[in-house]
């Protein structure tokens, strides 16, 4: 007799797809039954429905600084958020300023995520400083703490940006302890030039974003992080890729050699660039970077992941508000936070626009958003597998269900929805972190502060 049984659904597990039980005791997935028979004291009932390992977003922003503000969420509405779409892991970046150091850093960002997770959370620590202080403490973070990748922003000229020769050094004490190198690729020098051109001109709208950092920026920062990994060998992981010459510029270097692995974020797959050019400044709703792309870019990305060239999907999750902190960059784009909230709707998203439209599986969909994820960094098959001695973390996935995305269905704390109106097709009917049911259609059910640090 096992705590919990999930009954009669169509598992997707790493031995095959098949309708049977899952028999789960304590914390762990305890027996998987191909045709069913197990008896539980709990019975969920998945008839009908897929059930999917809990989903994992690898590219998470909750406590993040900008120019004197933080996002707008905490751990405890982020991750809220996350459970109810179905994402039962995130990876939050820690982004310390140039003059922090890195062990501060990771115990403020632990601190605060231990008072209010409520999903699994680990961790990827960007790199901005690069002394002796902080090579030391990088070590030792990842020897104590499981940090087992690190960040850096190929970007953000004189704020978060890092030199060539601190690149190459830490690429090759990525080699040595065997880390993952993040990187945001473009070109800080280039973004910099722009934005100061398309300013001086009068162009200090929103819809000037986009023409500021071309696809051209990105596709050099691409090439550029991949000729120092060809040179030292690190690990290489491209975050938040939006365009399709970005992805060839990686797959030319993974043809050479290079062990580099591309994410795709949900924004990138569904908006477009016109999103940001909206009148009244409503586009300010709408600006990341990198920015929103042509349409055109979608289906690159969407054929990346189809292929196998992309990898992953995140969110890039950075929640400020419209009204009180986009309207930083009221006078001048570059001042607006950057960020598209999507923690609670990218796995919606991804089913609605990729699965319902042909463009990807419901295979491929648990690849890029769970078990890809876990294996990339560290985590499989404790999590984003559905296997014996696994996590219990379960999602039962209702494909049947249609609706639309809409604001206040949301539990971050963002005052906008950037996918307000737009088809939704499917719903994380049941979420279960390690045992325990915290969503159930749309509602957190589950206990506050109940996530647990993942090291790595």
């Amino acid at each position: 007799m096992f705590d919990t049984v999930i009954k009669g659904g169509t598992i997707y597990s790493p031995e095959g797809i098949f309708v049977g039980d899952i028999g789960i005791t304590g914390e762990t997935i305890q027996e998987i039954n191909e045709g069913g028979n197990l008896e539980g004291t709990t019975i969920i009932d998945a008839t009908g429905k897929c059930v999917f390992p809990g989903f994992i977003d690898p590219h998470v922003h909750i406590h993040l600084p900008f120019m004197g503000t933080n996002a707008i969420d905490d751990h405890a509405s982020a991750t809220k958020a996350a459970l109810v779409g179905g994402t039962t892991t995130i990876i939050e970046m820690i982004c310390p300023g140039p003059d922090d150091e890195p062990a501060d850093a990771f115990a403020e960002w632990k601190t605060l995520a231990e008072e209010g997770a409520c999903s699994d959370y680990s961790f990827h620590l960007a790199v901005v400083r690069f002394d002796d202080i902080a090579k030391k403490q990088l070590r030792e973070l990842v020897s104590n703490e499981g940090v087992q990748s690190f960040k850096i922003f190929l970007a953000y000229k004189g704020a978060l940006d890092i030199g060539d020769e601190n690149l190459f050094e830490l690429m090759q004490l990525c080699v040595e302890l065997g880390v993952v190198l993040t990187a945001h690729c473009e070109n800080a020098e280039a973004i910099d030039l722009m934005q100061k051109k398309l300013l001086a001109e009068g162009k200090t709208g929103p819809e000037w974003h986009e023409p500021s950092r071309p696809i051209c920026v990105e596709a050099d920062g691409v090439n550029h992080l991949c000729a120092f990994a060809e040179l030292t060998g690190a690990s290489i992981y491209i975050v938040h890729t939006s365009c399709g010459i970005a992805i060839d510029r990686a797959i030319e270097a993974r043809s050479r050699g290079v062990d580099v692995t591309v994410e795709a974020v949900a924004p990138h797959l569904v908006l477009d660039k016109t999103y940001a050019e909206r009148a009244d400044f409503e586009g300010a709703k709408f600006v990341m970077s990198p920015p929103l792309r042509d349409k055109v870019e979608h289906d690159a990305l969407w054929n990346g992941l189809a292929s196998g060239a992309v990898s992953t999907i995140g969110t890039d999750h950075a929640p400020f508000s419209f009204r009180e902190q986009k309207t930083m960059g009221t006078d001048a784009f570059t001042l607006i936070p950057n960020g598209i909230p999507s923690i609670q709707e990218r796995i919606d998203l991804v089913h609605t626009f990729g699965v319902c439209t042909g463009k990807i599986d419901l295979q491929t969909m648990v690849d890029t958003c769970s078990s890809n994820v876990a294996k990339n960094f560290s985590m499989y098959p404790r999590k984003g597998a559905l296997a014996v001695g696994s996590d219990a973390d379960v999602v039962v996935y209702d494909t049947e269900f249609v609706g639309i995305f809409k604001h206040e269905d949301g539990l971050s704390n963002i005052d906008y929805s950037g996918f307000e109106g737009l088809e939704r097709r499917g719903r994380a009917d049941t979420v279960l972190l390690r045992g325990k049911i915290v969503a159930e259609q749309g509602m957190f059910v589950g206990r506050a502060g109940a996530g647990n640090y993942i090291s790595r």
